[in-house]
C-alpha cells in the first residue's frame, strides 16, 4: 500500500485535507436551491463509500509497505473493526447536524463555530491518545483558535439581530456538531496499526480503516437520516420519493461532496503516521479557514452585516492563520 515516508509530505497532505474539508460544502449550494440538505446529505454518503472502496482496492493494495487492502480486512480483528465502524457513526451524527447548521446559518459560521469546536476537542484528545509534538505550540495554537470561534460566534450574533431571518438554531446546531464531531477521530486512529510500514496483527490499514469508516457513516445514515427526513430541523417532512425526484445535477453535487471530503478524511489519515493524529487532525481542520472564505467572499453571507462586523471576521481569520501556523510548528 502506499505510504507516506516523512513528515513535510504529510503536511502537503494535511494542507490537502484542509483545502478538501473546507469545499465539499459548495456541492451543497450548487445543487438546486430547493434540494433539501437531508436528500443532498443521502447522496454525499454515498460518493464517501465510493471513494474509500475505490481508494482502498488501487493505493492500498500496490506498494511494498503495510499490507494489501483485502488481506488487510481478512484478518481484522472484531475490536478494531467496530471502533472504525463507531468513528463512522459518531461523524455521521455530528456532520448531518453540521450540513443542517450550514444550512441554516451559512458556512461562514457553521464551519468556524462546529469545526472549530471540533479541532480544539479533536486535538485534546488525540494528543491524549498519542502525545506526539511539542505541547506549548500545540496548545497554543488551539488557545488562538479558541478565540476565533468567540470571535465569529459573536459577529454572528451581531448579524442575527440585524437580520431576524437567520435562525439562533443554526449556531446551536454547529456547537452540538462541533462536541461530536471532536470525537470520532480518536476511534478510527485507534483501529489502525501505529507503524503503517510494519502491520500488526489484528489491526487496521489506514485505508482499511476508512472503509470500514465509510461503512458506519452508511449503516447510521439509515437511521439519523430517516429520522430527519420524517422530523426536520425545518420545513416540512420529506421521504424516498421526494430523493428519486431529484435532478441530476442535485445528484451528482451531493456524491462529489462526499467524494472531495473522503480525500481529505483518506488523506489526513495517511498523514497521521508521520505527523501524529493530532497534529494531523488539527491541520487538516484548518478546513474552516477555508469554508470561511468561501462563504464571506463568495457566497457573501455577511453581506449587508452592521459596523464592526468585517473587523471581527479579519480577525478571526488572522487568529485561525496564526494558530494552525503553530500547530504545524509543534512537530
Amino acid at each position: 500500500m502506499f505510504i507516506i515516508e516523512t513528515y513535510t509530505l504529510a503536511v502537503i497532505f494535511c494542507v490537502i485535507t484542509m483545502f478538501a474539508w473546507g469545499s465539499w460544502a459548495n456541492t451543497q449550494k450548487l445543487a438546486a436551491k430547493d434540494w433539501r440538505f437531508e436528500l443532498f446529505y443521502w447522496d454525499y454518503v454515498f460518493g464517501i463509500v465510493v471513494f474509500a472502496g475505490l481508494f482502498a482496492m488501487t493505493a492500498g493494495s500496490t506498494g511494498d509497505g503495510g499490507r494489501p487492502f483485502l488481506e488487510d480486512l481478512s484478518q481484522a480483528d472484531n475490536a478494531s473493526i467496530w471502533s472504525a465502524v463507531l468513528g463512522g457513526i459518531l461523524f455521521n451524527a455530528a456532520n448531518i447536524l453540521l450540513v443542517a447548521a450550514i444550512t441554516l446559518a451559512g458556512m461562514s459560521v457553521a464551519f468556524p463555530v462546529g469545526i472549530g469546536l471540533a479541532l480544539v476537542i479533536g486535538v485534546i484528545v488525540n494528543y491524549i491518545d498519542a502525545p506526539v509534538g511539542n505541547a506549548t505550540l500545540l496548545f497554543g495554537g488551539v488557545a488562538l483558535i479558541v478565540l476565533a470561534i468567540l470571535l465569529n460566534a459573536n459577529a454572528y450574533r451581531k448579524l442575527s439581530a440585524q437580520q431576524e431571518k437567520v435562525p439562533t438554531k443554526g449556531l446551536v446546531l454547529a456547537v452540538v456538531a462541533g462536541l461530536l464531531m471532536g470525537l470520532f477521530y480518536k476511534y478510527v486512529a485507534n483501529s489502525m496499526f501505529p507503524d503503517f510500514e510494519n502491520p500488526s496483527a489484528g489491526k487496521l490499514s489506514p485505508y482499511t480503516a476508512v472503509f470500514l469508516f465509510a461503512l458506519g457513516i452508511l449503516a447510521s445514515n439509515f437511521v439519523f437520516n430517516t429520522v430527519l427526513m420524517r422530523k426536520p430541523f425545518e420545513g416540512a417532512p420529506v421521504g424516498f420519493k421526494d430523493y428519486f425526484s431529484g435532478s441530476r445535477k442535485s445528484h451528482v453535487m451531493g456524491i462529489l461532496g462526499g467524494v472531495i471530503w473522503c480525500i481529505g478524511m483518506s488523506f489526513s489519515i495517511l498523514a497521521s503516521d508521520k505527523a501524529g493524529p493530532a497534529i494531523s487532525y488539527g491541520l487538516g481542520q484548518g478546513a474552516t479557514v477555508v469554508a470561511a472564505l468561501w462563504g464571506i467572499f463568495v457566497w457573501k453571507e455577511f453581506k449587508g452585516a452592521p459596523k464592526g462586523v468585517g473587523r471581527m471576521l479579519n480577525a478571526m481569520l488572522l487568529l485561525y492563520i496564526v494558530g494552525l501556523g503553530l500547530i504545524i510548528a509543534a512537530r
